[in-house]
């Protein structure tokens, strides 16, 4: 007796696996670990554990991106000559044409507003070949799109962006950003420039010069911080604080200086602009009045992304040449690169 219900039991507890479908430990099929550690032991890490790469390209990203990269590329070993550029001490029409054609001044502005709408990776790859062939050029391109209207594309209305992206993505108008003073430099808070309110209360007047502005004597379409007074609704006390306009060269009072003579980068326009009672209207306010500072930082870090790509491929630019020059150059009959200390050099890069 006990032995049949031990049997029944165990035919129980087998029918009872057959219909949860557990089978046996043995029935189990191996799986393949993922471990890098297993992975090193047995002779076959699995890199992508400890080096993941990110993917942030979808494959119809990564086509868009590549259909740019050869005729770019192609535009600035053929027709740009940095050479000239620089002898002339101004990026030459015909280099500015051919960029405007292929859409290189409004590479992130989105495509129904006329650019290109590349996301920041599509962009650096194509900021990057620009900076392996001519800074100068990089700086026309940047300050025009990394900060120029960089505020606009960030923090701009819909209003603001359906007027102004248009024109700039084309370059039909130049854009550049104005911070920088003589008594101030990133440390927007110290600007000195005034911004007020007109007594109809429909502009501000505004008054004060920046120097050293990228494309200053070409734009026609300025990001320009000022400081404007405003008053606590609470205490009555009234302070300055900064805020971001959008002025246009258009409206009055405008000038710029001549273009700075530099020791490098010659031919990126770099010149003083000053503002002589200025009247920007209540609508050309970018961001919220008083909130300039914010904008501010938020479109110099934009920049800082857009100079970092840039320098990327002058390093590799420049590292292409060095390798090459030592595989080609003899001397005491043997290659630059035969020598150790050349070696040693091309590996510090």
């Amino acid at each position: 007796e006990i032995f049949s219900e031990s049997s029944n039991f165990k035919r129980v507890v087998l029918l009872g696996s057959q219909n949860t479908k557990h089978g046996y430990a043995t029935e189990a099929k191996p799986t393949e670990s993922k471990s890098f550690v297993m992975g090193l032991f047995r002779g076959n890490p699995k890199v992508e554990q400890v080096f993941p790469f990110p993917e942030v390209l979808d494959s119809e990203q990564e086509s868009v991106l590549q259909a740019y990269v050869d005729p770019v590329t192609k535009f600035f070993e053929e027709q740009n000559d940095p050479m000239k550029n620089d002898e002339l001490e101004k990026v030459e029409d015909s280099t500015l044409a051919g960029l405007k054609e292929m859409g290189a001044f409004g590479l992130q502005v989105p495509t129904d507003l006329g650019g290109l709408g590349l996301t920041n990776t599509q962009y650096a790859r194509l900021v990057e070949i620009v900076g392996a062939h001519d800074l100068a050029v990089g700086i026309t391109l940047g300050a025009h799109q990394s900060i120029g209207f960089k505020g606009i594309l960030l923090h701009g209305n819909k209003e603001q962006k359906e007027k102004y992206l248009p024109l700039v993505a084309p370059c039909e108008k130049m854009a550049a950003f104005c911070l920088t003073e003589p008594s101030s430099g990133s440390d927007a808070g110290s600007i000195r420039t005034q911004a007020e309110l007109s007594k109809d209360g429909k502009h501000y007047i505004l008054n004060g010069g920046k120097l050293w502005i990228s494309n200053g004597g070409l734009a026609d379409i300025f990001t320009v911080f000022a400081k404007t007074p405003i008053t606590d609704p609470n205490t009555g006390e009234t302070k300055d604080k900064v805020t971001a306009f959008i002025v246009e060269r258009g409206f009055g009072g405008v000038t710029t200086g001549p273009p700075e003579k530099k020791m490098g980068i010659k031919a990126s326009n770099t010149a003083e602009v000053h503002f002589d009672n200025v009247p920007v209207p209540l609508e050309n306010v970018l961001g919220g009045v008083g909130n300039g500072f914010k904008v501010a930082m938020h479109i110099l870090n934009n920049g800082r992304f857009g100079m970092a790509a840039a320098l990327s491929g002058t390093m590799k630019g420049l590292i292409a040449k060095a390798a090459d020059h030592a595989a080609s150059r003899v001397q005491f009959g043997q290659k630059l690169e035969e020598f150790g200390v050349i070696q040693e050099k091309l590996a510090r890069m």
